[in-house]
């Protein structure tokens, strides 16, 4: 294991946790949190406080079957919607602004009536133009409008997830039309 000064340790076998100070080849001096000063070999100490994941690109593993099993942890989550070169995807922003003129006059329930029928509306349009990907943008807030959208796409041959979050951020929804072949 590559420790290098600053690192925190704790000792294997033993009740010993501290910094690393001093490294001279195999042997690693640690400074405990009650000030002493001790000495081990790189052998006897583990870096803590580290995702296991930084862990395993450091450890050598001999064993055959450790080996199989991280290399099947090392395989990234893929993404239940693929996305191929020429896909269309349609964006649908319902943020209130955005579809009506003035929201002056209206009060919350018939804004959301306004966003869930733009909504309906724009999801039945891809459904019968065979567009297999739309982004409803719906925004943070308390969660109504996303709940009620997660119970509209319920009613349809669809499947949903949030959106990107670099893209999109925690407000959008990507919805994936299953097409009949």
């Amino acid at each position: 294991m590559c420790l290098e000064i600053g690192n925190k340790v704790a000792v294997l076998d033993d009740v010993v946790e501290g910094i690393v100070i001093k490294i001279e080849k195999n042997n690693i001096l640690i400074k405990t949190s009650d000030d002493m000063e001790l000495w081990f070999f790189s052998s006897e100490l583990v870096k803590i406080g580290v995702d296991q994941g930084e862990l395993l690109k450091t450890t050598k593993v001999s064993s055959q079957l450790l080996k199989s099993k991280i290399q099947v942890e090392k395989k990234t989550k893929k993404n239940t919607f693929k996305k191929r070169k020429n896909e269309i995807v349609m964006e649908v922003d319902l943020h209130a602004e955005k579809l009506v003129k003035s929201t002056k006059g209206l009060d919350n329930y018939d804004i959301l009536s306004i966003q869930l029928e733009t909504a309906k509306r724009k999801l039945e349009y891809c459904i019968e133009k065979k567009i297999s990907k739309i982004v409803f943008i719906h925004g943070v807030g308390e969660g109504v409008l996303k709940a009620e959208l997660q119970y509209l796409f319920n009613k349809y041959p669809v499947e949903y997830q949030d959106a990107s979050y670099q893209k999109y951020g925690m407000g959008a929804t990507e919805v994936y039309v299953f097409q009949n072949s």
